[in-house]
């Protein structure tokens, strides 16, 4: 028996210096975490689609619970500019969602928000992609590399790879990472690691440089989107 409380107390202090060192690892990077796994805290959202389970964002459609405009878990702590953001997903098969960022509220819509989003779905057609939320629409496929001018439709400058191959990074109804680095007009989109897709907006008419952050729920019949381990570091441009 001794020996038994004794191999569950390394156990316990060797779990300690982990959750330490991986603090201090974040620390050190920059990010900080902007969500602590218990509480709504800095967070709006419709708690109809929205909760909290096991540490985890879990946002859900269904039947009992229906949903008929887009609606957002929107992150109020910060308005950042230049950004990093970093979250692990899971979602559905079904589903689909994204991450809003450089955002504004819609009128008379509530929790409501339009501006640019890097894309997440279930099937797997859109991750990765940039697509501006009641706005100018699909802006960088996965893929792409491109250019927005004014009241023109988006250039495609170059690639960061085949669509289909980049498809093949992404995990299928498990846990993947979501990266956006936003600096300047220039957003990056990455999956687990690999860059999906990269958009420089150079119209001054329509580009945001500031905005909310939100996590989406999109009218679906059914679907289900988790979050966790979700990281925001304010970036120097």
């Amino acid at each position: 028996m001794k020996y038994c409380y004794s191999r569950i107390n390394l156990m316990m202090g060797i779990l300690l210096l982990l959750t330490v060192f991986a603090s201090a690892q974040e620390r050190k990077a920059g990010f900080k975490r902007i969500f602590d796994g218990k509480t709504m805290k800095n967070w709006d959202c419709d708690t109809t689609h929205w909760r909290i389970e096991k540490g985890i964002f879990v946002g859900e459609v269904s039947a009992e619970k229906p949903l008929k405009t887009n609606t957002f878990l929107i992150y109020k702590g910060k308005v950042p500019g230049n950004f990093e953001f970093m979250a692990s997903y899971r979602i559905s098969p079904e589903g689909n969602s994204g991450v809003q960022y450089r955002s504004e509220p819609v009128e008379n819509v509530a929790y409501g928000l339009k501006g640019y989003q890097a894309d997440i779905d279930g099937a797997n057609r859109y991750t990765g992609q940039n697509y501006e939320e009641r706005g100018r629409g699909f802006l960088a496929m996965r893929g792409q590399q491109a250019t927005l001018q004014t009241g023109q439709k988006p250039v495609i400058t170059g690639s960061v790879g085949d669509s289909d191959k980049l498809k093949e990074q992404i995990r299928n109804n498990d846990w993947n990472t979501i990266h956006i680095i936003a600096r300047g007009n220039n957003m990056k989109h990455y999956i687990n690691g690999v860059l999906m897709s990269e958009t420089t907006d150079e119209d001054p008419t329509k580009r945001k440089l500031v905005g909310l952050i939100g996590l989406q729920v999109h009218v679906m019949p059914r679907m289900k989107v988790e979050y966790k381990d979700i990281f925001l570091k304010e970036i120097k441009k």
